[in-house]
């Protein structure tokens, strides 16, 4: 062999062994843990409203990647929570009214489901009953989001191992006569229908239910208090209680920040959605720590076309003018909207949130994140 060619062979094993390189260290690293935060009926001018109503520094504000979704449900322009609760949930669209099941209504595997068979524990927070439609996408599949004692039945067939929330009625009193709290005592569930304990307080449970409500959770103004950044960080606690099997799934959703704007009242609306802020900085408290956990924060729609208005006000002569120095919510409809929804995200897998893309696509890109639905 010449010298030249020696020189030619070192040179081509150095660039190959440099590129091997390079390609191990561009691979990203996979997500072990998914907080998703839904706030139901947040849209941007929600969101606005932590930045000039909260006392502190929003957690909205701690974000670098920002995307926005198109949330168009199957047959309607504008989505109702159960066609777009569908949609993170499983990747599809679907018609509104339908929970957990395609447009042609057959049953479609949600993200809960692809988790629970890599041993992911899983979990689900909300400040609606725990069979309302968003938290439902989760775990059931019905034709018809109102069919809360069906939605309560496939809660006791699911895997879910942690739940916050109300619907205690949906299991205790029943049309059919069934106590399903019954049901899931018997498939290991501790149930407390008083309050949120402490996680030492539950942390021999093999699985955790919170049912305080007989249907929905008070609202904020009428003393709810702490409960839904509490549920986070306990939920949390507990789906990471046990050191070899610790990655989890967890859904929160701030349910009433919807409410208030179907009830075109600012004051309801924007109390909901500090404490959702609040929420959000739990999960990113501990995602920080962990390094090993995406956090998704998003909105299944926009309710009440919420603006931020200037104040309007009267001179001394009757005249009115818009005070810039002050805000005032206003709202356009009392229902849904079509606008586009912004998506935050944080952690392993975080960058491919950023862009403009469809609601489905945030089940995919959490897959992608994380590979559940590929590990062996």
């Amino acid at each position: 062999m010449t010298y030249k060619n020696v020189i030619y062979l070192v040179l081509l094993v150095a660039f190959f062994s440099c590129k091997s390189q390079m390609i191990k260290e561009e691979t990203p690293i996979k997500a072990k843990n998914v907080i998703l935060l839904i706030g139901d009926g947040t849209g941007l001018s929600q969101v606005s409203s932590a930045f000039y109503f909260k006392k502190t520094s929003p957690n909205y504000a701690r974000f670098k990647y920002i995307g926005l979704i198109n949330t168009s449900s199957s047959r309607e322009d504008i989505t109702d929570s159960s066609a777009g609760g569908t949609a993170f949930a499983s990747g599809v669209k679907t018609y509104n009214g339908a929970v957990g099941v395609a447009d042609d209504s057959t049953e479609v595997k949600n993200i809960v489901e692809i988790a629970s068979l890599q041993h992911i524990k899983t979990g689900l927070v909300s400040t609606s009953s725990i069979q309302h439609a968003t938290p439902a996408s989760f775990y059931a599949h019905v034709t018809n989001r109102g069919l809360y004692e069906d939605i309560a039945a496939d809660m006791v067939g699911s895997d879910i191992d942690f739940f916050a929330g109300g619907g205690t009625k949906f299991f205790n009193k029943r049309k059919d006569g069934k106590n399903l709290l019954e049901a899931l005592k018997m498939k290991g569930f501790g149930i407390d229908t008083m309050a949120l304990g402490d996680f030492a307080e539950i942390k021999q449970q093999s699985k955790m239910a919170y049912l305080l409500a007989e249907e929905h959770m008070d609202p904020m103004a009428k003393g709810r208090g702490d409960f839904l950044p509490k549920a986070t960080e306990l939920g949390i606690q507990f789906l990471t209680k046990d050191v070899a099997n610790s990655d989890f799934f967890i859904m929160i959703e701030g349910s009433q920040v919807d409410w208030g704007g179907h009830d075109n009242n600012a004051d309801y609306l924007i109390s909901e959605l500090i404490d959702f802020d609040d929420a959000i900085g739990k999960a990113l408290d501990f995602a920080e720590k962990d390094g090993n956990t995406l956090v998704i924060v998003t909105a299944d729609h926009e309710t009440g076309g919420f603006t931020l208005s200037s104040t309007v006000k009267k001179t001394e002569d009757g005249e009115s003018y818009s005070d810039y120095n002050e805000i005032t919510g206003t709202f356009s409809t009392n229902g849904h909207s079509a606008t586009l929804i912004p998506v935050f995200a944080y952690g392993p897998g975080a960058e491919a949130f950023s862009g403009v893309y469809e609601n489905t696509e945030i089940f995919h890109k959490i897959l992608e994140a994380t590979n559940w639905d590929k590990r062996n």
